[in-house]
């Protein structure tokens, strides 16, 4: 399957962006995909899924047998289209619309997913947010302030509110990313955000070990989601500087949270897949 290289001029003005406003759309699932069952009878609650990486998970859980749940900010025609889809491939998609730096918020739609589905088994904290400054001296701190309330905190709020529900043979997928590696000098407090995600998800997966309860990571390269032509100022050649010579997609990261829900990863805990586009990283 061919990807584009090059990106033209997007229209989004503010984060994280309507994919149903983007002229280039990103490929959320590749058309010779498969489910084969792997996540059948189980149910997912993934924050941000509404658009790229958590809609393209959303997609995915559904197409292998998942319930699914989205949270989303305010972007409702993204989360609707996305839920047309599920159903209309057989599946069940529960939209909860909300802000997730509300400590309760979190708590509420742990217990609407149970309410709905009966149960939960499978935990992705995807959502995030990021701010471009050039300048750590120039940083906006409510800016920085949000970044940690969006992007870390409600790992805590979720996590604690899912664990009375998940049992042994369950999963928490979290995304970091390449910056918490790497750094970006243009997205300081994104990368030590994500940094933060990387270190709870092995302290946690540690901590439930004994449970059977596994917790592991996905840390994705230069992926082309709304958030990148509503936070950056210049992606027209975004991915470029990866070995693969491009951005990836989000049809490329969804098989790997499937790996990491599914039995085919159950002797793995604490552990980061890198969907980068071949950047070595260490770690």
């Amino acid at each position: 399957m061919k990807y584009p290289k090059v990106f033209p001029k997007e229209d989004l003005k503010k984060q994280p962006g309507r994919q149903s406003d983007m002229k280039t759309k990103p490929i959320m699932v590749r058309e010779n995909y498969k489910g084969s069952d792997k996540l059948k009878g189980k149910v997912a609650l993934i924050t941000g899924g509404d658009s790229g990486i958590g809609a393209s998970c959303a997609l995915h859980f559904a197409m292998e047998g998942a319930g699914v749940a989205i949270l989303y900010f305010n972007e409702r025609q993204d989360a609707l289209e996305l839920q047309s889809e599920i159903e209309q491939m057989g599946g069940a998609c529960f939209l909860i619309k909300g802000d997730i730096k509300d400590s309760q918020f979190c708590r509420d739609a742990i217990k609407k997913v149970v309410d709905r589905f009966g149960g939960l088994n499978i935990l992705v904290n995807n959502a995030a947010m990021q701010f471009q400054e050039e300048d750590l001296q120039d940083m906006d701190l409510i800016n920085m302030e949000t970044t940690f309330q969006t992007n870390v905190f409600p790992l805590f709020y979720l996590t604690q509110a899912a664990l009375e529900h998940l049992k042994e043979g369950d999963s928490i997928i979290n995304t970091t990313s390449i910056t918490a590696y790497r750094g970006n000098p243009t997205l300081i407090d994104y990368s030590s955000s994500k940094g933060a995600i990387l270190s709870f998800t092995r302290a946690l997966s540690r901590s439930l070990a004994e449970k059977g309860i596994r917790v592991n990571a996905v840390a994705p390269g230069p992926i082309w989601t709304p958030l990148i032509p509503a936070t950056l100022e210049s992606y027209e050649k975004f991915g470029q500087n990866t070995p693969m010579g491009r951005a990836g997609q989000p049809a490329e990261l969804g098989p790997g949270y499937v790996f990491l829900a599914s039995e085919d990863s159950s002797y793995m805990t604490g552990q980061t897949i890198h969907l980068n586009g071949g950047t070595i990283v260490g770690g």
